[in-house]
């Protein structure tokens, strides 16, 4: 089989319904329960939301407080650093359902994460020194807002793939 033969095959056996946007043959454990891919989105980005308010909320808790005013942005990077390995693994396997250039979809996924480290590096600080909310409480609300952008960051570029190659293959 020559690999145009191939590459037609893994195109027409990996259709994508417009509905769902998963191939029919990628669904895995969440997609049983979850069939659009926005959806499944939103719920690991709120599992993965809730696990770096926790990973901040643990940071803050170990030594943010105990590093002066601004203490809460070392928690902050700590809990980015944290959470990115933790979002990485949730999105690649259990949203966007992809398989190859591991280390080029992290580096893409790392990128599209320091973006959104660099908004909430920004709002962060704006949010407890205008409101003087505590800091856990303002990256709760920053963090929700920053999940929100960052769909269309992971869905076209850290975990993109040409459907006219296959689904291993990158534009």
């Amino acid at each position: 089989m020559s690999r145009a033969e191939r590459a037609a095959r893994v195109v027409s056996r990996d259709e994508v319904s417009p509905e769902t946007e998963v191939p029919a043959n990628r669904r895995g454990l969440l997609f049983r329960v979850v069939t659009d891919q926005r959806v499944a989105f939103m719920m690991v980005g709120g599992v993965n939301t809730l696990l770096g308010i926790a990973w901040f909320a643990l940071f803050q808790t170990l030594f943010g407080q105990h590093l002066g005013r601004y203490g809460y942005m070392v928690s902050l990077l700590c809990g980015y650093a944290a959470s990115i390995i933790c979002a990485f693994f949730l999105h690649r396997y259990l949203v966007f359902r992809v398989r190859g250039h591991f280390w080029l979809d992290l580096g893409r996924f790392t990128l599209v994460n320091c973006a959104g480290l660099g908004v909430n590096a920004v709002l962060l600080p704006v949010v407890v020194e205008t409101t003087h909310w505590h800091p856990i409480i303002a990256q709760a609300v920053v963090a929700i807002g920053v999940a929100v952008i960052s769909y269309a960051g992971h869905k076209y570029f850290s975990f993109r793939r040409d459907r006219n190659h296959g689904v291993d293959e990158v534009r």
